[in-house]
């Protein structure tokens, strides 16, 4: 069985969550962990795992809300970190794609957030777009904090300093684009990846362009067994191995 280590079912995207979880579990999906982005979608996580037995959550605010957040959100925050099945921070980080001006703010919630990472002994779920230097010499500052680098898809240079900090890489439907070449790196990292769909995002050829379920692990799992040559069971025992030392859940 596969997990999913990242996405986003809010009730927002998803008619039936009911039945993205059946056709999840008829895919051989065993286990979702969904990340919240706000105060809205962390509230929803809570109610999620809470409902769900196969659900753990990651509690975060995002870099794209980094203008609107309050400091009762990251209060709200701290408060639930060591609720049942909340397994790490994030979805944060740093975004300089959409919100280059606000560089400096999102640096000052980034480190707020690994603070409290450091604080509970928990992983932290990094986004990171066009920001590469700076995510890395602020992650370098919390030595003794782990986690994903969530939707891997940088240079085999930048994934082999992000590993030799102790992080695992979070592999997508990205790998199946005709047009990416992450599928290169693949023999070098594979020890070190985990899987994910940030669904309802990412979607993974050939479905590229409708909305991602996290069933589509299953894709992204069959086009890196064929890329390698590798059996699924191989891939699973990988994938879960490092499930279980970043989340420390059973898989």
């Amino acid at each position: 069985m596969l997990v999913d280590t990242h996405c986003h079912l809010y009730k927002e995207y998803y008619d039936s969550l009911t039945e993205v979880f059946k056709e999840s579990f008829l895919n051989h999906v065993s286990k979702f962990i969904v990340a919240g982005c706000d105060q809205k979608s962390n509230e929803e996580v809570l109610t999620l795992v809470k409902n769900q037995d196969s659900v753990y959550g990651c509690l975060g605010i995002h870099p794209e809300f980094v203008t609107t957040y309050q400091e009762e959100d990251l209060l709200f925050l701290e408060k639930h970190l060591q609720d049942s099945k909340i397994v790490a921070i994030g979805e944060i980080g740093l975004d300089y794609h959409y919100n280059k001006d606000s560089k400096e703010q999102q640096k000052e919630l980034f480190e707020k957030q690994l603070i409290l990472a450091e604080k509970y002994s928990l992983p932290v779920v990094i986004h990171s777009r066009e920001a590469t230097k700076d995510t890395i010499e602020i992650l370098q500052k919390f030595p003794k904090v782990k986690g994903i680098i969530h939707s891997f898809s940088g240079s085999l240079e930048v994934a082999e300093i992000y590993i030799k900090m102790g992080y695992k890489l979070g592999i997508n439907g990205v790998v199946t684009f005709k047009n990416s070449h992450l599928k290169e790196l693949l023999p070098s990292i594979f020890p070190h990846i985990v899987l994910e769909t940030d669904s309802p995002y990412l979607t993974p050829h050939p479905y590229r362009g409708t909305k991602n379920s996290p069933k589509n692990i299953l894709l992204i799992a069959d086009f890196i067994c064929e890329y390698l040559n590798i059996s699924k069971s191989q891939l699973e025992k990988v994938t879960n191995e490092n499930v279980r030392t970043v989340f420390d859940i059973l898989v």
